[in-house]
């Protein structure tokens, strides 16, 4: 099989193909005397994989797994995807509070969980809010939130009323493309606006609603490579696996 023809099939261009090549993603292709590419089915095979697994979950998911495919630790892969599902199920969670929280102008919810404090460190608000400390520091330096700063530690502290803010930026963010659409649904008092915020939240659960499909459909690609993999004696057999098979 040809290059080409392989990247037909998986509708990637043939500069992604060698780009996977490269990155080790795939078992080494052996080549004519002419210097010619043979692929066979089982590179066919991790092909799709990748590119469903990029739609599914990204770049970084798919560079990690493929190399434990193919040193047959198909458990360790199947629980770092497994865990990436889990993500997305409690940014769904969130989305719903958020959009609760808009609908009533409430922070009740926020009072159920376990902490407690008036003030927030970075660390928690993360925790809370289901995100990077990292994105949080860069909505800060996109001025999108404003935390205060402890003047013995010079530590980031965060009331209640940013973790708020954190949650709509997180949420609405899934369907505004635009730091600036986030700034105006922010900033913004009346009712007009708030009636954007809440479309945009409802609209990003339509997004994470996509991201499962996807996902699934990777899973389901994932397990037919594994499927055709895995011998007798292999920590995850042929005949565990072909159940999936009706995602695809």
């Amino acid at each position: 099989m040809r290059g080409i023809d392989i990247a037909r099939i998986c509708v990637i261009s043939t500069s992604t193909l060698k780009h996977y090549e490269e990155w080790g993603l795939v078992p080494e292709i052996p080549r004519t005397e002419s210097g010619h590419r043979q692929y066979s089915d089982t590179h066919l095979s991790y092909f799709k994989s990748i590119v469903k697994l990029n739609i599914g979950y990204g770049m970084g998911l798919f560079k990690e797994i493929m190399p434990l495919i193919q040193q047959k630790e198909f458990l360790k892969a199947l629980w770092i995807v497994n865990a990436s599902q889990a993500d997305l199920q409690k940014e769904r969670i969130q989305a719903e509070q958020v959009i609760t929280m808009l609908e009533t102008e409430e922070v009740e919810w926020i009072d159920q969980m376990k902490h407690k404090n008036v003030t927030y460190t970075i660390g928690e608000v993360a925790e809370i809010a289901g995100v990077r400390t990292s994105a949080i520091r860069h909505w800060e330096k996109e001025q999108l939130i404003i935390p205060t700063r402890d003047s013995r530690s010079g530590y980031r502290l965060y009331t209640q009323a940013e973790i708020k803010r954190v949650m709509i930026i997180r949420t609405v963010s899934r369907a505004a493309w635009s730091l600036d659409i986030v700034r105006e649904v922010l900033e913004g008092t009346d009712v007009e606006n708030l009636r954007r915020t809440k479309e945009l939240a409802v609209e990003s659960l339509t997004y994470i609603d996509q991201s499962l499909i996807d996902g699934m459909k990777a899973i389901a690609e994932l397990t037919l490579l594994i499927d055709s993999l895995a011998e007798p004696g292999d920590e995850w057999t042929a005949e565990n696996l072909g159940s999936y098979a009706y995602f695809r």
